[in-house]
């Protein structure tokens, strides 16, 4: 978008916080770089210049706004969007690989070589796998030294800087603030957190439908892994470093987060991963818009805007629970998925008490007895097959992995059917577009709404809700009173 520079003039002129994370506006005088909604009385447009991303301002020699931290906005929609090189690169960025395995990790993960990846990210934006990991340690460090009273050298390390003198000088030319000035600045804002728990505010783009998407995590709620207390939902966090305890809690303009890690070089991860789960990066105007087109929809989408499409932050954990939820209702789903976890799940202590367990990985199930699982033969051999493949890394399923290539190898899976490939698309691999015409939910909704009845018919139908059809289905099912669909109760 940032090469449109009337639509971008425009929306920095409008102030329109649906382009937060977008673009970014550099403005040539102050040297300065913004999000378009910044407060701030507008710089004239000649000395307006449009950024695709904060790094690739950054690399032009600019420094974050004070005033409306653009390295805090939304993220781009568009990773979450889209399955080529560049989005899955985005992701996998997002995840920490490249602060953990460098750019040539980076390309192992996608495929392609080193070249081909800083070539097209740089095409698109305007920056390198290393200015763009760069820009998120910066972000890191802003939220521990803002959050948590760390000594600065450990922030930099848990930020994944090489040396303090590199944490210094990056803090300073992004933020045009010593560390020290940084932290001064936030405690005057408020007390800071609680000793080993960091409290964030984790940004999305308004309207956002906290019902279905709190509500299918609580209602789905493995005990031991997750749980809803107290207005919010909390689960464990599996991590490359250690683990962590999440709590999320809606409110009106953001959601709040609170973390505890056992390795703060885990924190850029485990954001990029509630933020996933949440679906926070989607752009609820351009789905609405594009599903208020269509008659029956219109009515659904208008009662309720801004429904997210509630997904994982462990995609092989959520395909295990997608085979034992196959034809059993949600309470069998998590009573078979609690056995696991009691069974082959690493135990953790949690401050707060309730979760007790991390949801074992593929590897730790791989020697499990199928006489041990209370369900159909047919089911069990889906389950090990599944296991066995995920184990093996015959079936790879992560931020990073090619959606087409994924389902076409759940799909050699015995067992595996186009629900369950489906389902987990939708869910565990992001794809915007996945469609459930088979799912009983979709099809007695389809029903009252008069749509056509046979998946056939109404995946043709469905035609015209793409891109968007996993959000489409969202809509769908909250036309059922089933607990997914709503906030629990106090």
């Amino acid at each position: 978008m940032h090469t449109d520079t009337d639509r971008c003039l425009r929306a920095a002129q409008a102030k329109d916080a649906r382009f937060d994370g977008w673009f970014f506006v550099a403005v040539v005088t102050t040297r300065i770089y913004c999000r378009p909604s910044c407060p701030v009385v507008g710089p004239k447009p000649q000395n307006m210049r449009f950024y695709p991303s904060a790094a690739a301002a950054q690399q032009a020699g600019f420094r974050a706004c004070k005033r409306c931290r653009p390295d805090a906005s939304p993220g781009s929609p568009q990773w979450n969007e889209r399955a080529d090189l560049v989005a899955r690169a985005m992701r996998l960025i997002a995840d920490g690989v490249v602060d953990r395995d460098g750019v040539p990790g980076l390309a192992a993960r996608l495929g392609y070589s080193t070249r081909q990846i800083e070539r097209q990210l740089r095409a698109e934006l305007g920056a390198g796998p290393l200015a763009l990991a760069r820009a998120q340690r910066a972000q890191t460090a802003r939220l521990l030294i803002e959050t948590s009273g760390l000594p600065m050298a450990d922030i930099a390390f848990a930020a994944g800087f090489a040396s303090i003198r590199a944490f210094n000088d990056t803090v300073r030319e992004v933020f045009a603030l010593t560390p020290t000035e940084l932290r001064r600045r936030a405690r005057r804002g408020g007390p800071s957190a609680a000793p080993g728990v960091l409290t964030l505010r984790l940004p999305f783009r308004a309207p956002l439908c906290p019902d279905n998407l709190f509500g299918h995590l609580a209602a789905t709620a493995v005990p031991g892994v997750e749980e809803w207390r107290d207005g919010a939902y909390r689960r464990t966090l599996r991590l490359p470093y250690g683990h962590g305890v999440v709590a999320l809690r809606p409110a009106p303009d953001h959601i709040g987060c609170q973390l505890s890690l056992t390795d703060l070089r885990d924190l850029a991860g485990a954001i990029s991963r509630c933020r996933r789960l949440l679906d926070l990066d989607a752009d609820p105007a351009a789905v609405d818009d594009l599903l208020r087109t269509d008659p029956d929809l219109a009515p659904l989408v208008d009662k309720a805007p801004g429904r997210r499409v509630p997904r994982a932050v462990d995609a092989d954990e959520f395909a295990v629970r997608a085979v034992l939820g196959q034809q059993v209702s949600t309470a069998a789903a998590r009573t078979h998925a609690a056995r696991l976890v009691t069974a082959h799940g690493e135990r953790i202590e949690d401050q707060a008490g309730g979760l007790t367990h991390l949801f074992p990985t593929a590897g730790a199930l791989a020697g499990l007895d199928p006489e041990a699982l209370a369900m159909p033969r047919t089911r069990r051999a889906t389950l090990i097959g599944l296991i066995d493949a995920l184990a093996s890394g015959r079936v790879a399923l992560g931020v990073g992995s090619d959606w087409d290539e994924a389902r076409a190898r759940l799909t050699e899976l015995p067992g595996i059917g186009p629900w369950t490939v489906e389902v987990i698309a939708m869910r565990a691999l992001g794809d915007p577009d996945a469609f459930l015409p088979t799912d009983l939910g979709v099809r007695r909704a389809a029903a009252e709404l008069g749509l056509p009845a046979t998946p056939g018919a109404l995946t043709r139908y469905a035609a015209r809700w793409r891109p968007w059809r996993a959000y489409a289905v969202q809509y769908l099912w909250a036309t059922d009173d089933h607990p997914i669909n709503h906030l629990p109760a106090p």
